[in-house]
């Protein structure tokens, strides 16, 4: 996956993450085994799958973390590999001086919507944010693999493992596609 994302060039990534059920935990064994990535939250156990995703839908980087953890921590893997002049789109619970920090000192541009708390209103496009409904167009499109929508896997390196040749597929059609 670095290979072919080294070979990519595009101005425009986005950031999110969803929210993916787990299993029930009689199947995921005692408390202190092994990461299952697997966390509490509102629809029970749940594991949050986040990605970086480019204007046409294709995966840059892909991570796990629990249901019931932050987007913000994951951010900084998914944008630490940013190249300059990259527009970078990303919604609400991504607006932290360090990720905008981040994204500027790898000579991007962060085009994040301020929180109400925010003291100023800092520089936001709403034409550019319209497209960042290419990331959820990305998971609707990865849940429809049917190891990624039940969660076969018990293991959160294995899981990240199937998720990540699954995100795969877009790549190799868009590589058909210009051939």
């Amino acid at each position: 996956m670095d290979a072919i994302i080294a070979a990519h060039d595009d101005n425009i990534q986005m950031i999110d993450s969803t929210s993916h059920p787990g299993a029930s935990t009689s199947c995921y064994g005692k408390k202190g085994d092994r990461d299952h990535c697997l966390g509490r939250s509102r629809g029970g156990l749940t594991t949050k799958i986040h990605a970086g995703v480019d204007a046409q839908r294709l995966p840059i980087r892909l991570g796990l973390t629990p249901g019931q953890a932050h987007d913000g921590p994951v951010a900084y893997r998914l944008l630490d590999r940013l190249d300059p002049r990259i527009i970078v789109l990303a919604d609400k619970v991504h607006d932290a001086d360090g990720i905008r920090s981040l994204i500027e000192a790898k000579g991007a541009v962060p085009n994040i919507p301020a929180k109400s708390n925010h003291k100023w209103k800092l520089c936001f496009s709403k034409g550019f944010y319209r497209e960042r409904n290419l990331v959820e167009r990305f998971f609707s499109k990865l849940k429809h693999f049917r190891r990624i929508a039940t969660r076969y896997d018990k293991l959160a390196p294995n899981f990240l493992a199937m998720t990540q040749l699954a995100s795969m597929r877009p790549w190799f059609r868009a590589d058909e596609s210009t051939t």
